[in-house]
């Protein structure tokens, strides 16, 4: 499923946090926007998180 990417996110963390992410995308052979991606989704999935859908969402779909 393609997901719209139109926000932009901006953290501060860690050197270490920096370079282990920056390594599990390596990996996984992607990057590591991509990696977040990943990590927070299968959290997500483990955890039985699911976002509602918007009329935002639905209203794209049909375009």
């Amino acid at each position: 499923m393609s997901r719209l990417k139109d926000e932009t996110l901006s953290i501060r963390t860690s050197a270490e946090i920096k370079q282990l992410l920056r390594m599990a995308a390596e990996h996984e052979r992607r990057s590591i926007a991509s990696m977040i991606e990943i990590l927070v989704l299968e959290y997500a999935r483990s955890h039985g998180l699911k976002m509602e859908r918007n009329e935002r969402d639905i209203t794209q779909e049909g375009a």
